[in-house]
């Protein structure tokens, strides 16, 4: 008798494998399920309520994400004049990823002549605010902000006199 290599076994190999996995795939999708004969009766019955919840959970999940806030930034030098094209960044946490890490996410704006900013579509809480202007103290401050919209006036100071 002739032994086989294990090139020639492959196709045997691979077809009892796919034998052995097929009932084991085919129990697990929704359908064969539906199909067992303890649940045969309920078949047209339970297939509403599955789709139910699905449109709940998704509902679930938009009500879970962090609420928006609407900002409006004011800057004004300490006469209270505004200061226009100033850069001003915007930080916050964000959780992103597989593991849902926190990473603190920027945007950048510059102000109009009016020295003002408006700011979407950041999530409530815990916001850090930088501006930098030519000719200013650069400033930055943590603010905790759990309202829809609110106005973030900012006082610029006079840089620091080098002798």
């Amino acid at each position: 008798m002739k032994r086989l290599s294990n090139w020639e076994r492959l196709p045997s190999v691979v077809f009892s494998m796919a034998l052995f996995a097929a009932p084991h795939i085919f129990l697990r999708t929704p359908s064969a399920r539906a199909a067992t004969p303890d649940q045969s009766s309920s078949a047209g019955q339970s297939a509403a309520p599955q789709g139910q919840p699905a449109q709940s959970d998704k509902k679930e999940k938009k009500s879970s994400e962090p609420a928006t806030v609407k900002l409006r930034i004011e800057v004004t030098a300490p006469d209270g004049k505004p200061v226009g094209n100033a850069s001003v960044y915007v930080r916050f946490n964000e959780t992103v990823g597989l593991f849902h890490r926190n990473k603190l996410a920027e945007m950048s704006f510059k102000t109009n002549q009016d020295g003002t900013v408006k700011v979407t579509d950041v999530p409530q809480g815990k916001i850090l605010i930088q501006v930098i202007a030519k000719g200013w103290h650069t400033f930055g401050k943590w603010y905790d902000i759990q309202t829809d919209s609110e106005t973030v006036q900012i006082k610029l100071e006079a840089p620091p006199h080098w002798y």
